[in-house]
């Protein structure tokens, strides 16, 4: 039977004094001049904190706090005069687990979260001093999705990817948008050269504006008509492969389950610990690449 799973974290944040809490990183000047460092310190300064600091409880030190994750933030603050901060309390000394887990906001939940703030009554010009840009890049991101299909949108909600995939996409007519989406979820891989790519392989009548003459990466005709054969090519491949898909995961997880069984047979690991000592490492290794949150019993 499997452990119970407990929190990781206290289940409410707290509020500590900036002096309590010890950071493991030093934040530079180099870095408070990057990019993401003016993005956190934009948006601090218009919203305040949205994400709470993660810190561990210190040795041997009654009320101090070793800062886990949040050194940009925590710089911030101290940078603004704040004397405190809201902080989760992790119950492990590491930050791993916790930035594993954070969902990230995907392009198109952006593009609806600064629409649903424009409807109740929040002027671009705010947004964009919250996310430290320009308002003509708030104003792309309004339109992100004029000229996508549906069915592509459903495909890409919850992905993150490069917003000048957007404006290629809308090249496309909308049959060719949701074989792309496709082929973006099954590599997954989101990225404007790989997008581009694929809008090189596509045929011209699948193309916004049969006229239109596609410009890639200065290839000739020779080389784009032997790119939309390959690229046809592998996406009969990735079908094939959707379609087996379940079915291998399921045999997969069948066999794992009993491998898991016999490992955990203390006759059966005490026999192939003396007979077949190579097999059980390979055994072991299935089992615990296949779902190494179960772990078979030692021999």
């Amino acid at each position: 039977m499997a452990n119970d799973v407990r929190a990781g974290f206290q289940l409410k944040a707290v509020t500590l004094p900036l002096g309590n809490i010890v950071p493991t990183k030093q934040v530079t000047p180099g870095i408070r001049l990057s990019v993401k460092y003016k993005q956190i310190a934009a948006s601090v300064a218009e919203v305040g904190v949205i994400e709470p600091l993660v810190v561990y409880p210190m040795n041997g030190a009654a009320g101090k706090y070793v800062l886990l994750d949040g050194h940009l933030r925590l710089d911030v603050l101290k940078q603004n005069g704040a004397t405190e901060a809201r902080c989760i309390v992790s119950f492990e000394e590491e930050g791993f687990t916790y930035n594993k887990k954070v969902n990230h906001l995907a392009t198109i939940q952006e593009h609806y979260m600064i629409l649903r703030a424009i409807e109740n009554g929040v002027s671009e010009q705010r947004i964009a001093k919250a996310l430290n840009v320009n308002v003509s890049q708030i104003r792309k991101k309004v339109n992100l999705l004029d000229g996508i299909c549906p069915e592509a949108v459903e495909l890409l909600k919850n992905k993150q990817i490069a917003p000048g995939a957007f404006k290629v996409l809308k090249k496309m007519k909308s049959l060719r948008q949701v074989e792309v989406a496709e082929l973006l979820v099954a590599a997954g891989n989101f990225s404007l050269p790989y997008v581009r790519a694929l809008y090189a392989a596509t045929n011209r009548e699948l193309l916004v504006g049969s006229g239109e003459s596609k410009k890639a990466f200065g290839l000739t005709p020779e080389q784009l008509a032997k790119m939309e054969r390959e690229v046809e090519g592998l996406q009969r491949e990735l079908k094939l492969i959707e379609e087996s898909y379940g079915t291998e995961t399921l045999n997969l997880v069948l066999a794992r389950a009993y491998l898991l069984r016999l490992l955990s047979n203390s006759r059966v690991m005490r026999y192939l610990n003396q007979h077949h000592a190579d097999l059980v490492v390979a055994l072991k290794t299935v089992v615990e690449e296949a779902g190494p949150e179960l772990q078979p019993a030692q021999g």
